[in-house]
């Protein structure tokens, strides 16, 4: 347990440093001394599911400061609730860091560290209730046309029995205005 905990402060460790270094290098290479939100773009998700006594709701915008025409990076937010009829309620929150990286116009790869709070109460006694934070470092790489990028993307600190993703690999459409 005292290795896990250690482990996990390690890893926050290097992505915060990882990220925070990313900032500083990219703020001082600007392209043009443009004003602040000349190159600032938002977009994000909302998400929707419904069936037979299931429903999820879901909604993450996302603001990137675009700091040339290889890289951005950004911060995003997330709430997600989850119902399931006579079973559970769930509601996620969290934030995530991003940064993008375009080596030519067409191809972005991508880095998102995501912490979520995952609280969930079941009706049923037998089932223990759970609240407890959620990391999650996707590694990711899209083919984007415009605003618009399609994409996979990798969760390198997956973990079955606490992840709410049901598989290491995703896809991700990102849109940005």
């Amino acid at each position: 347990m005292i290795f896990s905990s250690v482990f996990n402060f390690k890893t926050y460790l290097i992505v915060f440093a990882f990220l925070s270094c990313s900032l500083v290098s990219f703020s001082q290479n600007q392209d043009e001394a443009n004003s602040f939100w000349d190159h600032t773009r938002f977009g994000g998700g909302i998400g929707l599911s419904f069936g037979d006594g299931f429903f999820s709701g879901s909604i993450s915008p996302t603001g990137i400061y675009q700091f040339n025409s290889k890289f951005a990076a950004g911060v995003g937010l997330n709430a997600t609730y989850n119902k399931r009829d006579n079973f559970y309620k769930s509601t996620i929150l969290g934030g995530s860091l991003i940064g993008m990286f375009n080596p030519i116009r067409e191809l972005q790869v991508s880095a998102e560290f995501e912490q979520l709070n995952v609280n969930r109460k079941f009706e049923d006694s037998s089932f223990k209730d759970d609240n407890y934070w959620y990391p999650a470092l996707f590694m990711g790489i899209g083919y984007g046309n415009g605003n618009v990028t399609f994409g996979i993307r990798y969760d390198l600190l997956y973990s079955k029995e606490k992840s709410i993703y049901a598989d290491a690999y995703m896809p991700f459409v990102r849109v940005f205005f």
